[in-house]
């Protein structure tokens, strides 16, 4: 399998006004294509400030260590280079942008990234929404305005079917999405995992590991901006029958 996601001894910090305030310590992980890796942890854990690290946010400062990408390093890359190399991150909290349709966002993103002909780029966008339940009619809508929580995350399943990314992050896919749209977004996830992307999916509700073949994914626990367990299915079991917190004393990490 191809090596799509190295991160070693990564340090963080997020800046605050005139402060900085280091949340990622020392953290390891490694992905390939075709594999789903779950990051699990409480609420301050780190897992978000990950995902935002991995795609460049500039908020969110390399201390130490390196995030490699297909084998080449991309600390110092800006988030645009990041996506263009394949690199999606879908938003736990998506904001609304009024006065931009959903359609002409979609036909500009194929276009200039999928370089997809103008003629054709309508039919291209119509034909992949209806696969997560959007209707044309439902794309003259403003962009995630007056959407419903499902909604919001079936449009970013959407972003990431068109983009064709090699990696796919999903912060909190699970967080205010109905259990409809969990079962299809798992099915997308299902279809990149099976057609070589990398999937990242990063949750602490832990409402998504119904809808996943959990033979399937490999588990990661995050505690105080570091990775302290991984395992297979068993540990996911572990930990919805006793929660964090035998995990952690486990692992010595209690506060």
């Amino acid at each position: 399998m191809n090596n799509i996601l190295l991160i070693r001894n990564l340090h963080v910090a997020v800046e605050n006004g005139n402060s900085k305030k280091e949340i990622i310590k020392g953290l390891n992980l490694e992905g390939h294509g075709g594999e789903i890796h779950l990051v699990m942890g409480p609420n301050g854990s780190g897992k978000s400030t990950l995902a935002l690290s991995i795609m460049g946010h500039p908020r969110y400062g390399i201390l130490d260590g390196e995030i490699k990408f297909e084998n080449e390093k991309i600390n110092h890359l800006s988030p645009d280079e990041r996506a263009k190399r394949g690199i999606f991150l879908a938003f736990q909290h998506p904001e609304e942008v009024e006065g931009v349709r959903i359609i002409d966002y979609l036909r500009m993103l194929v276009e200039k990234v999928r370089k997809i002909d103008r003629k054709e780029s309508y039919d291209f966008v119509v034909a992949r929404a209806k696969e997560v339940w959007f209707r044309e009619e439902d794309l003259n809508r403003y962009i995630n305005v007056g959407f419903s929580g499902g909604e919001r995350k079936r449009f970013e399943i959407l972003q990431a079917m068109l983009l064709d990314p090699k990696l796919v992050i999903l912060d909190e896919p699970d967080s205010g999405a109905d259990v409809d749209s969990l079962s299809l977004i798992s099915l997308k996830l299902r279809e990149m995992r099976e057609s070589g992307k990398g999937i990242l999916l990063i949750t602490h509700y832990g409402r998504i590991l119904q809808h996943i073949e959990k033979k399937r994914i490999k588990v990661h626990i995050m505690r105080d901006g570091k990775i302290v367990m991984s395992g297979g299915e068993e540990l996911v079991d572990r930990i919805e029958k006793e929660g964090f917190a035998k995990i952690f004393e486990e692992c010595g990490c209690n506060e």
